[in-house]
């Protein structure tokens, strides 16, 4: 009796800082298990051993920013039945996606000493703009216990089961005291999905929305909160351009607020 092959893992990397990838690393004793169910053919982060496609499983790491990577995407999701985009920087763009607000030639222009041989896009542009992604995990860097949870339900064939929930929830559970209403520190937390466990919180920092916006997020009802305690606008507005600012919820009312300063 012939024996089943294993699901081939797949491991990517475009722009970002590949904190990601380590998540996948960090899971140690799990990771023994996950190797022993699967086989993890392409992770140039972990293995100098890299398979050709095609894969299972494709997690992608990283935005797209130069015209190579979009050709890269494309192969990486011909060769993939299914794409993971994983870490803010492939859902939304990620901190780079800075650039987005600004001359991006200027930038190259002030970074580096010969310009002319930098070759980039205007935009820092998440994964979804280029091809189809079938499912993503937040976070900067995500949490790896979802990594796991959606590893494993791809592998055993059922949906993968993430919180939709806000950070504040996570608050609640931990016992902090809300920043926000106690001290008046400017906190996304309220529009932000959970996955983090409130870190920044529980230290007494508000959240700088590294799991992008929650389901049906009201960024509006928040910026008004904010503004009527008297923080000001261009303190809010560079809170919702951080990590995932260029999500199109946390863009949006960005934007709104920018348009409607003085």
């Amino acid at each position: 009796m012939a024996t089943q092959a294993k699901p081939r893992l797949g491991v990517f990397k475009f722009a970002s800082c590949d904190g990601c990838q380590l998540s996948l690393l960090d899971l140690e004793d799990e990771l023994l298990a996950i190797a022993g169910e699967i086989e993890i053919a392409f992770f140039p982060e972990a293995s100098s051993s890299c398979l050709k496609g095609p894969y299972d499983i494709a997690l992608v790491e990283g935005s797209i920013i130069t015209a190579a990577d979009v050709a890269r995407i494309q192969d990486v999701r011909k060769d993939s039945k299914y794409l993971i985009a994983i870490g803010a920087c492939s859902t939304t763009g990620g901190i780079q996606a800075l650039r987005n607000w600004a001359d991006i030639d200027e930038y190259v222009r002030a970074v580096y000493a010969s310009p002319e041989f930098i070759k980039t896009l205007k935009d820092s542009t998440p994964i979804a703009s280029h091809v189809k992604v079938d499912f993503a995990i937040n976070g900067c860097p995500i949490n790896k216990q979802q990594l796991l949870e959606v590893v494993v339900a791809l592998c055993i064939g059922r949906p993968p089961a993430l919180p939709q929930y806000s950070l504040c929830m996570e608050c609640k559970r931990h016992g902090n005291v809300c920043v926000l209403v106690a001290e008046g520190t400017p906190c996304l937390g309220p529009v932000t999905q959970a996955g983090c466990g409130a870190i920044c919180p529980a230290s007494a920092r508000g959240c700088f929305g590294c799991f992008g916006p929650m389901e049906s997020a009201n960024p509006d009802e928040l910026v008004a909160g904010l503004l009527s305690r008297g923080i000001e606008r261009g303190t809010i507005q560079r809170l919702l351009r951080g990590f995932t600012g260029n999500s199109d919820v946390f863009r949006a009312a960005g934007d709104k607020l920018e348009a409607t300063r003085s």
